[in-house]
């Protein structure tokens, strides 16, 4: 399983709770430095574990939300940040302490609607009392409260299931790409152009999804260089259901597959099953209300070695300025890291397909722009829109959303 279709759990609280050493527990083995010194954990790490009846999951350890002094303060925001990118969360307490560090962390999963439980951990040491279970089954919002102690195998099996049991199903159970588009023995074209930017003896990942995802669908993929496609219609009778491109060729793909066959993209189509679709269209109407002096913010979602034919950082950039003839200043951020603090100085924000990220995460960092009311496009329904195939490209859409 890709980590972009992985369910992200996040594991927040103060410092020398035991949140490594409860991750460790979960697994089942050491996945986590644990230490009796407080503030081991620095910037949130990543570990992969097996949860039966789940699958893997990526569970992402944070700094502790009291940690103090300048750094400390910088690994705060860091674990802050952490909470927009989760699919659900975990709360650990010690000693029966819940005040103003566990209330700032609760009123952040509730800003971003992350579902969490609440783990009293060192049970064995501290046992929660009646009276904090019943203030915190209160006030706090959570799902459930579970006492453990990584002593106590039992305790970590009991946690275990609650999270099994209050995991959303969104976060692990994907639901197909394009299922509702075809049906069993469809035949789908998948144009793939291969040039400086296809990695060397494989495909990229949105097509290997798509290919996938097809045959999950008990559909027929037959995938194809851009230079095969006319030789294609030309000498079989098939008529595929739909056509899908890169984005990169969205100009010639539109001339070379017949009109009254769908045709969209890569990008559009994992813009539909990850990110906020509609808001996406909306949003790319913008690229004609563009004046000089803009600031167009580029999202890349992973990061990858960068060629003169990178799409983000040269191609849309160009093809942007080209379209609107205006003066445009272009601003590029890779993989899920910090945006910059001046959102509102930007004319519009433009995210890439988001293969490698998950659908909260996508949805999470278009929140503060549509929030804003700053225009959101991806790079396939922009590209699709300079070029002159925008409605073909969503037409496929139009009546499944």
């Amino acid at each position: 399983m890709a980590r972009e279709s992985k369910p992200h759990i996040g594991i927040f609280g103060r410092r020398n709770n035991g949140k490594s050493s409860l991750i460790n527990a979960i697994a089942g083995h050491d996945v986590a430095i644990v230490s009796d010194v407080a503030g081991t954990t620095t910037d949130p790490v990543k570990k992969s574990v097996e949860i039966f009846g789940i699958g893997p999951a990526i569970f992402v350890d944070t700094a502790g939300i009291d940690d103090v002094g300048d750094l400390g303060e910088k690994r705060i925001k860091k674990t802050l940040q952490v909470i927009q990118h989760i699919d659900f969360a975990i709360l650990v307490i010690t000693e029966n302490t819940f005040d103003s560090y566990e209330e700032r962390l609760v009123s952040e999963f509730r800003k971003y609607e992350i579902p969490f439980l609440i783990v009293h951990n060192k049970n064995d040491i501290s046992p929660l009392s009646t009276t904090v279970r019943e203030k915190l089954q209160a006030q706090s919002g959570c799902l459930a409260i579970v006492s453990t102690s990584t002593y106590d195998a039992e305790s970590i099996k009991q946690l275990i299931e609650q999270i099994r049991q209050h995991m959303p199903e969104t976060a692990w159970k994907k639901k197909s790409i394009i299922g509702d588009l075809i049906q069993e023995g469809d035949v789908v074209l998948l144009i793939v152009p291969i040039d400086n930017e296809a990695p060397e003896g494989r495909l990229i990942l949105p097509q290997v999804q798509l290919i996938r995802d097809v045959l999950d669908n008990r559909a027929i993929a037959i995938v194809l260089k851009e230079t095969e496609v006319e030789g294609f219609f030309r000498n079989h009778n098939l008529k595929p259901r739909l056509a899908i491109t890169d984005s990169s060729i969205f100009k010639k793909a539109n001339q070379l597959v017949p009109p009254d066959i769908p045709l969209t993209g890569f990008s559009v189509v994992l813009a539909r099953h990850k990110g906020p679709f509609q808001a996406f269209i909306e949003g790319t109407y913008h690229l004609s209300r563009l004046n000089d002096g803009d600031r167009i913010l580029i999202l890349e979602s992973c990061t990858h070695q960068v060629t003169c034919e990178d799409i983000g950082r040269f191609k849309l950039p160009r093809w942007i300025s080209e379209f609107t003839g205006k003066n445009l200043s272009f601003e590029v951020i890779s993989g899920l890291g910090s945006l910059p603090p001046n959102l509102a100085d930007y004319a519009l924000v433009v995210q890439c397909g988001a293969c490698m990220i998950t659908s909260r995460q996508v949805h999470s960092r278009m929140k503060k722009f549509i929030e804003m009311g700053i225009p959101i496009t991806n790079y396939g329904l922009a590209i699709a829109y300079m070029h002159g195939v925008f409605e073909r490209s969503i037409a496929p859409f139009r009546n499944n959303n």
